[in-house]
């Protein structure tokens, strides 16, 4: 599917499904998931609803995964995506904010054609801009009015002078324990529940280091692939590129190898 067609398909579920909901959200149409921080909103399966429908209309062969539709049916992740095409979507990430009233989340797809993600979205509601990328192409910025930017990841520094973001909530007590003792070694992290709007902050060179665990494919393809394209080193905990298939195995991004290897054996020893 085209990248702009998609970008815009995302824009008009969210005017359409989310900002109408936002901040006038009913107790009622607020549930737990997993845990009371993982939340679904009557805007998330609404917006899932009309982003799979459209997609499904412009492009009939394509098949459309959301993180919704998984939650319904996890059997969905388990089908090969080795053949065709593959639409992961994430229809509110960053949930937990928009259910609060904060207007930090995002819309996000990402491509996968043979198994390999080709493209991805990151849609801002609020801001109503986005970044998209495509494998060999770069990563952009795109304004209101269409204006586009390149993106380029931060330059490397030394350890101490780094600001990040890391995501610990899915390490285990010990190694979360670890890794937030750790972080008293780079200048700042942080994390603002929202990767969506994490990846955005490391395409403008916000950040020189990003870490997540849980690899959900709907919450990372389509960033992942924007960090490599804005020339960041992108690899799981154990070196290996991050592909569609993997759940697990974390993930670690910085400005280069050599800055990637200081973060994995000072601070992110998981």
């Amino acid at each position: 599917m085209n990248i702009e067609r998609l970008a815009h398909i995302l824009r008009d579920a969210a005017r359409q499904e989310i900002m109408p909901r936002f901040r006038q959200l009913e107790e009622s149409s607020v549930e737990a998931k997993s845990h009371p921080y993982d939340l679904v909103t009557e805007a998330d399966k609404r917006a899932e609803i009309a982003i799979t429908q459209a997609i499904s209309q412009a492009s009939p062969h394509v098949n459309v995964i959301g993180e919704e539709a998984v939650a319904a049916d996890p059997g969905l992740l388990s089908q090969s995506l080795e053949e065709g095409t593959t639409i992961f979507i994430d229809p509110v990430d960053g949930t937990w904010n928009f259910a609060s009233g904060l207007p930090l989340f995002a819309v996000m797809a990402a491509v996968v054609e043979r198994g390999e993600t080709v493209s991805g979205v990151i849609y801002d509601p609020v801001g109503d801009d986005w970044m998209m990328a495509e494998k060999g192409c770069g990563t952009w910025y795109v304004r209101p009015d269409g204006k586009r930017a390149r993106q380029k990841f931060a330059h490397a520094v030394p350890l101490q002078e780094m600001g990040g973001v890391a995501s610990t909530s899915y390490l285990s007590q010990g190694v979360r324990s670890t890794v937030l003792g750790n972080l008293a070694k780079v200048q700042m992290f942080a994390g603002y529940r929202c990767a969506g709007h994490e990846y955005r902050l490391g395409a403008g060179g916000h950040l020189h280091f990003m870490m997540f665990n849980k690899l959900m494919p709907w919450d990372h393809l389509a960033g992942a692939l924007m960090m490599a394209e804005a020339g960041a080193h992108v690899a799981r905990f154990d070196g290996s590129a991050y592909r569609p298939e993997h759940h697990d195995g974390g993930l670690l991004i910085a400005p280069d190898a050599e800055s990637w290897k200081v973060l994995r054996q000072t601070v992110f020893t998981v």
